[in-house]
């Protein structure tokens, strides 16, 4: 066991260096060169900004730190998809931040910049919480403007998004500390109270450039959008500031005077650490993900005191429920058990799938969270549902449903955490992006697919074999062993938590010791926003 524990942990902490690697590398933007003309313009960087804004020694949640990681690599690339955002502290409240990076691109929209733009304004929504916009943008990447600027999800829908959130009265301020442009120049014109940089700040419909083909007006940058003419002439903009510091602290003074929230009211007493030592999941998560391990090893060293109150601990033993605390908040965990368990009726149910006992469980476990208003904490290492004929004839899909149901209709907020395989259906079952929950991250370990990559690679090459076949071409064992191989690499590199990253199919990917503070902020964001609907399934699938 010791010679298994210490191979684990030498592997998984590997996985943690790569990640703090490839986070200090995200952290540059656009690298040092236009980080230092960033300060020759006089002008903080996004990251600097966001440092100078949260109350010293706060947290700060990240969100999408990883967005558009490998993509647009064919004009350079975009790192953090142009934008920083996250939840901070600001005054001691707690806030959505928005920090456009002009190191990347001079902070220009690609696809993945509105689609991480767009899931910040979400996480404000869903909790109600105040958005702070840091804007310094040229506006759309005007080369990929089809896949940015008209449909539903797309740029506009921010703008949309400031006037609903403007009727919710969820506070918006804006701050504009560099170019912006065109259509853009609406987000922080309509937040509640909008700042500017004087001579670093600008804003207008169009630059001078553009005024000059269009109507052939001759004038500059500062005289048609600057903050002297937003704040003395069109009075477009508030108040004008000398330094990005100056700006910043202003926003500060705003944030010190604001009243009180009604609260969701999740219970909550003193924190306590687990008892069992955090920096043991390491050795305890087989990096193999075929071989079991027992979950509550790893929910023991994530929970308050190491308490975990099992429901239902001798029946559908393969998804473990049951309530605790994280950092003194009352949450209901549901956890895929990964190691093998025997059912009273002698059978044998792998580890890590999900059974007609386990889904019925798990339903009626996330109705009982509903109804006492406790917090849901999914913890995923699914390979799916069982298959077979006794399982569809034992109505798996129809304990599924109710499983599903229970879940997509919860009133409580949901959070996931992604420790190992999420795959098919039971990502969907066990709160994938798709089911909203509040905050979604990855440990180093996940794998996010339709299926395994050995099981998805098998099942690709037997169609292109047959495919082939039709045609009346044979194909050498040795030709299969090459398609296979290619068919491998390919999945397996989308089955990589960067991956699902860069595209925010999670929030992020944390070291599995930043677990409790995710879960932790994200039931205090959560706390903002008092439901409102009653918990109803609807048809449910007895």
């Amino acid at each position: 066991m010791d010679i298994e524990f210490n191979k684990n942990e030498d592997l998984n902490k590997q996985e943690v260096d790569k990640l703090k690697h490839k986070l200090e590398k995200v952290y540059l933007g656009g690298g040092e060169k236009k980080i230092e003309s960033q300060h020759k313009k006089g002008k903080l960087t996004a990251r600097e900004r966001i440092d100078y804004l949260v109350d010293d020694g706060s947290e700060f949640l990240e969100i999408g730190a990883f967005a558009a990681d490998g993509m647009y690599e064919e004009v350079g690339g975009c790192p953090s998809a142009g934008v920083v955002t996250g939840i901070g502290y600001v005054e001691g409240r707690q806030v959505v931040i928005v920090a456009n990076d002009a190191t990347v691109k001079a902070g220009a929209w690609f696809p993945m910049t509105a689609k991480k733009n767009l899931r910040a304004q979400e996480v404000a929504m869903e909790n109600r919480l105040p958005i702070i916009y840091l804007v310094d943008s040229a506006g759309v990447f005007l080369p990929m403007q089809n896949e940015i600027f008209p449909d539903k999800e797309h740029f506009g829908r921010q703008f949309r998004n400031n006037a609903k959130m403007s009727s919710m009265g969820i506070i918006q301020v804006a701050a504009i500390m560099g170019s912006c442009v065109a259509g853009g120049a609406y987000l922080p014109i309509m937040a509640d109270e909008a700042m500017i940089v004087n001579k670093t700040g600008s804003i207008f419909l169009a630059g001078s450039y553009l005024v000059k083909a269009a109507i052939g007006e001759d004038i500059d940058n500062e005289t048609l959008g600057g903050a002297t003419t937003h704040c003395e002439i069109s009075g477009v903009t508030d108040n004008k500031h000398e330094t990005d510091q100056d700006c910043l602290d202003d926003i500060k003074r705003i944030f010190n005077k604001i009243g009180s929230f009604e609260k969701a009211g999740f219970n909550r007493e003193e924190p306590a650490a687990p008892k069992k030592d955090e920096k043991e999941i390491y050795g305890l998560l087989p990096n193999d993900r075929v071989k079991p391990y027992d979950t509550r090893d790893i929910i023991e060293r994530l929970v308050d005191n190491s308490e975990f109150d099992e429901y239902k601990a001798l029946y559908g033993k393969s998804i473990i429920c049951g309530t605790a605390r994280i950092d003194g908040w009352a949450v209901g965990i549901v956890a895929n058990q990964r190691k093998v368990v025997k059912t009273k009726k002698g059978e044998m149910q792998m580890g890590g799938v999900i059974y007609s006992d386990s889904a019925d469980k798990a339903a009626r476990f996330i109705m009982n969270c509903n109804q006492r208003k406790i917090p849901l904490v999914f913890l995923q290492d699914v390979s799916g549902f069982m298959i077979g004929s006794k399982s569809e004839h034992g109505g798996i899909i129809k304990d599924g449903a109710k499983m599903v149901n229970a879940m997509a209709n919860s009133v409580v907020p949901k959070f996931t955490i992604v420790i190992g395989n999420s795959y098919g259906a039971g990502n969907y079952a066990m709160c994938g992006k798709a089911y909203d929950p509040r905050l979604i991250y990855a440990w180093p370990t996940a794998q996010i697919a339709v299926m395994s990559g050995a099981a998805a690679a098998k099942t690709l090459l037997q169609i292109k074999v047959a495919t082939l076949k039709a045609k009346g071409e044979e194909i050498s064992e040795e030709d299969k062993e090459k398609m296979l191989k290619e068919i491998t690499d390919k999945y397996n590199e989308e089955l990589s938590p960067y991956y699902a990253a860069s595209r925010l199919w999670v929030d992020g990917i944390i070291d599995p010791l930043e677990t409790r503070k995710v879960i932790s902020m994200g039931i205090e964001a959560a706390d903002h926003a008092p439901i409102e609907k009653p918990f109803n399934v609807g048809v449910i699938q007895t």
